[in-house]
């Protein structure tokens, strides 16, 4: 028996519509956003260069290695260190000199979650306003009510020693009573709610904002509205005002979309780090039942030691099946399907981002964009196929690329049922051109192999 603690956390609702078992869909653009922010818990080192380009000839960019060249106020500096910022990311030493020069230039900006970008833009929006000012003078538009919440946080964590800086939500469930003129300086919300804001009822004059910050840009794209909304609230606008234009992702529609919102701007691009092979060590187990592959699991995690672990099943009465037995033989397991509504997603990625659980049971619901920097294992307790029962070559590289990760080695091991998983473990393993190892989880000296990795 293996000696996890005994308990298990899983966060289920009845209430919800039953999805489809194989759940072979992906997240809401969003929805992936918001949770790759909660499982965050430090910035993404990246090996790649940053692209830029200038639009402006005349615009100054260069970079900078400490907060302290930037010249920040003290109270904003103190802020920044002690959201646990040393030294500026990638991408901050690159952005920041430029969004805080003299005079204001615009910036189209292109890098993966985690990077800093977030940290980057609040830092320049803080530095801009003035807080002898008692009206609007930043707006920042996400997406989601979800994400705006998540970069007011940020906005009032950094400003926690500058307490005549004030930020307002606009977003729904806000109400203001009409007539009414903001007083904040600072307004992040969904574009709907603030061009309701700023056109319907007045609450603030849009001639005075400095900065117009449009953050998760790609997500902007393909909701319903969205574009129209922020382009209504550009077009408002001084023209003196600061554009900042942030996204992950960088398609023609995005950039069309960038260079609507924000002319004339320098562009950098940090591309995100492609799913890789090349740190994961493969393996599968022959197993003849569903009972021996948990036999195996628990030989596997007896003999192993490890950070934290997804494991990946193909329905969602697998993962219930699964999550019941190891919960039932006293190991601390915590479920994710996808009947589950954000706010039970969070919870849960958050007890497993903080160690509280060391096994996350999931379905394909999480094999995309969610990394997740400290597991160190992943076990497919399921092959994954499509409908007709051809290896889902897509989806096996997603899975196994949730360790691995940013330079680390990780470990994915398949737990097979019977010959015809074993031929498509080898079409996998040709497709993909890395060998995949058979080991027998029964055996010393292969297990030794094993935590040797």
């Amino acid at each position: 028996m293996c000696p996890i603690a005994m308990e298990y956390n899983t966060v289920y609702s009845s209430s919800r519509k039953s999805l489809n078992n194989n759940e072979e869909w992906d997240l809401p653009a969003a929805e992936k956003s918001l949770l790759q922010k909660i499982v965050r818990t430090g910035l993404v080192t990246s090996k790649h260069d940053i692209e830029i380009q200038r639009r402006d000839p005349n615009s100054p960019l260069y970079s900078v290695k400490s907060f302290e060249l930037l010249k920040l106020h003290p109270s904003l500096l103190k802020g920044v260190y002690e959201m646990g910022y040393n030294a500026p990311s990638k991408i901050q030493e690159t952005a920041l000199p430029l969004l805080l020069a003299n005079p204001p230039q615009n910036l189209i900006a292109q890098s993966q979650s985690g990077t800093g970008k977030t940290a980057a833009f609040v830092l320049a929006m803080l530095s801009r306003v003035d807080p002898d000012n008692q009206h609007p003078q930043v707006i920042c538009l996400s997406p989601t009510y979800e994400l705006a919440i998540q970069t007011g946080e940020v906005a009032a964590k950094m400003s926690t020693y500058c307490p005549n800086i004030r930020l307002r939500y606009a977003v729904r469930g806000e109400e203001i009573k009409r007539g009414s003129k903001l007083t904040e300086q600072i307004v992040v919300g969904t574009p709907g709610k603030v061009l309701d804001w700023v056109t319907k009822y007045k609450f603030f004059d849009p001639a005075q904002i400095k900065v117009f910050v449009l953050d998760e840009a790609d997500i902007m794209v393909d909701t319903q509205g969205h574009q129209d909304q922020s382009f209504r609230i550009r077009k408002i606008l001084p023209k003196t005002c600061q554009m900042m234009f942030f996204s992950a992702t960088y398609t023609d529609d995005v950039m069309r979309f960038a260079n609507a919102i924000a002319p004339m701007s320098v562009i950098i691009r940090l591309r995100r780090e492609e799913e890789t092979l090349e740190n994961i060590r493969q393996y599968y187990v022959i197993c003849n039942s569903k009972e021996d592959k948990y036999n195996a699991l628990v030989n596997i995690y007896g003999g192993v030691t490890i950070g934290q672990a997804m494991i990946f099943c193909q329905t969602k009465k697998m993962a219930l099946w699964l999550a019941k037995q190891m919960t039932d033989q006293g190991h601390a397991v915590t479920l994710l399907t996808g009947e589950l509504t954000v706010q039970e997603r969070i919870v849960v990625l958050d007890d497993f981002r903080e160690g509280k659980q060391k096994v996350l049971i999931t379905t394909n619901v999480m094999s995309r964009g969610i990394d997740i920097e400290q597991v160190t294992i992943v076990i497919n307790f399921d092959l994954p196929m499509n409908v007709d029962r051809e290896p889902d070559y897509d989806t096996y590289l997603h899975r196994i690329g949730r360790t691995g990760r940013f330079g680390k080695r990780g470990i994915a091991i398949n737990l097979l049922n019977g010959g015809n998983d074993l031929i498509i473990m080898k079409r996998i393993e040709a497709h993909f051109s890395k060998p995949i190892v058979c080991l027998n989880t029964e055996n010393v000296d292969d297990m030794e192999k094993l935590g040797a990795d």
